[in-house]
């Protein structure tokens, strides 16, 4: 934002490498913040292994979202500073809430990663569905801002504290009997769950994600169905599964309840859209439906596959938006399904790698998205909860049929006449070809991301 005013028009395209390079040194940071590790602001921030993981998942979609976004910005005009200041302003909110060992700091991060979100849904400022976007994002994120920090004050009613290794401490003392029948953390927790379901989009909070997720500019689509998701999980996963770990009887059902709906809602409502963006949003829906089945277990096994999950997703769903950025063309006019007929015979590579990206969101073995859906199943197959995972099971059987459908749409269909492929430019080929191996390296070696996700996992301090 500051170099901005200091170039003119012809090189503000400058000012996406000069955000991409700063996200990329971010990410070297994180080696020296693992190094020191500890905690910061009175141990407000913590540095362990768990956050250090999120960071990395943040960071990375963040980075190819900035590649991603450079031709769209050019193309409709809209080449701004601010939008890579808001980009980094989101991750560096995202951050925070991955880090937050603090229930208010958390609240601090979720609003600076919200705030910025609202503002990149509305950037086609001359797009009434951008427009409309943003409102919608603002008012219902407003709203479930709300229910959680009002969860926040319940649960400092009732411990005195809202450090969350303290409450922590507080339920462990505290008989779960006594516990469950105080009002106060039960509210408390459940207010807590509303906003942070608001965030992941899990059912029956989910309803403005097809329009949002739709009217934003898509590299901004590609940002929001990735990391937020992740920092959020982050730290659902903090809340849940250490402040209120003694506590598992409370929220056990009510995970259980949502990721059947959550799963039922995403993969019933994908299967009768045909314009793509919406058709991914809500298979942003039904995937995480899938990893709050993980979610209920609460172990340590559980939140090494809801982490690497979460790796999986955000590499495949970017690419899958990106290519989607790539083929709207100006105005996102062709979002249609038809729209990318024979484009396997038009522009292969690009084809193939839209292709594996909708593999991997099916499941397909050799892709990421597979043993991610994999390692979450035998997690919770260990502790006995089998009706979740078959319903999972179920949906997942469910979901090829519109993730395949686009396929053959671009193999099998005979193309437009009047459709001009346009090149794919070298950042955006770069991003796509980042997120593509990244896919396959999880699908076929993911002993390295798995042994990181268990370390991770094994910081939290489980009880």
């Amino acid at each position: 934002m500051l170099i901005d005013p200091f170039i003119g028009a012809a090189k503000q395209r400058a000012l996406g490498w000069v955000a991409f390079v700063g996200s990329l040194f971010g990410l070297a940071a994180i080696g020296p913040m693992a190094h020191i590790g500890g905690s910061g602001y009175s141990n407000l921030i913590v540095a362990d292994y768990f956050s250090i993981f999120v960071h990395a998942v943040i960071i990375l979609p963040a980075a190819l979202v900035i590649l991603g976004s450079m031709d769209y910005l050019d193309m409709e005009g809209m080449q701004r500073g601010e939008f890579y200041a808001l980009v980094l302003f989101a991750a560096a909110g995202m951050g925070i809430l991955a880090s937050a060992n603090e229930l208010v700091t958390a609240f601090v991060g979720l609003e600076m990663s919200s705030i910025s979100s609202y503002i990149l849904a509305g950037f086609r400022r001359r797009a009434p569905k951008s427009n409309e976007a943003s409102l919608k994002y603002f008012i219902l994120g407003s709203f479930a801002t709300a229910f959680f920090l009002y969860g926040i004050a319940m649960v400092y009613g009732a411990t005195g504290t809202t450090q969350i290794d303290r409450i922590q401490a507080y339920f462990e003392s505290s008989p779960i009997a006594s516990l469950s029948g105080s009002a106060l953390p039960v509210l408390g927790l459940g207010l807590m769950l509303v906003g942070l379901g608001f965030k992941v989009v899990a059912a029956p909070f989910q309803i403005y994600a097809p329009d949002v997720y739709e009217g934003a500019p898509s590299p901004v689509t590609a940002l929001l169905a990735s990391a937020p998701k992740v920092a959020t999980f982050a730290v659902m996963l903090r809340i849940f599964c250490v402040a209120f770990g003694s506590a598992n009887s409370l929220w056990f059902w009510a995970i259980w309840v949502s990721a059947v709906l959550t799963m039922i809602v995403g993969n019933f409502g994908a299967l009768v859209q045909t314009n793509v963006k919406r058709m991914l949003a809500y298979s942003s829906i039904a995937h995480a439906g899938y990893i709050l089945v993980a979610f209920t277990v609460g172990t340590a096994a559980g939140i090494a596959a809801i982490l690497f999950y979460l790796t999986a997703y955000s590499l495949m769903k970017v690419g899958a938006f990106l290519v989607v950025t790539h083929l709207g063309q100006q105005d996102e006019k062709r979002l249609d399904i038809k729209d990318y007929a024979g484009l396997g015979s038009k522009q292969p590579v690009l084809a193939a790698c839209f292709s594996l990206f909708l593999l991997s969101l099916l499941g397909l073995p050799a892709t990421g998205g597979f043993l991610g859906k994999f390692f979450a199943f035998q997690a919770t197959l260990d502790k006995r909860v089998v009706w979740l995972v078959v319903i999972a099971a179920i949906n997942s059987v469910i979901g090829a049929y519109y993730y395949l459908r686009v396929i053959i749409s671009m193999y099998f269909w005979d193309s437009a006449q009047d459709y001009m492929p346009t090149v794919v430019s070298g950042p955006m080929a770069t991003a796509l070809a980042i997120a593509a191996a990244g896919t396959l390296y999880l699908g076929l070696l993911p002993s390295r991301v798995l042994d990181l996700a268990l370390a991770a996992a094994d910081s939290l301090a489980l009880r």
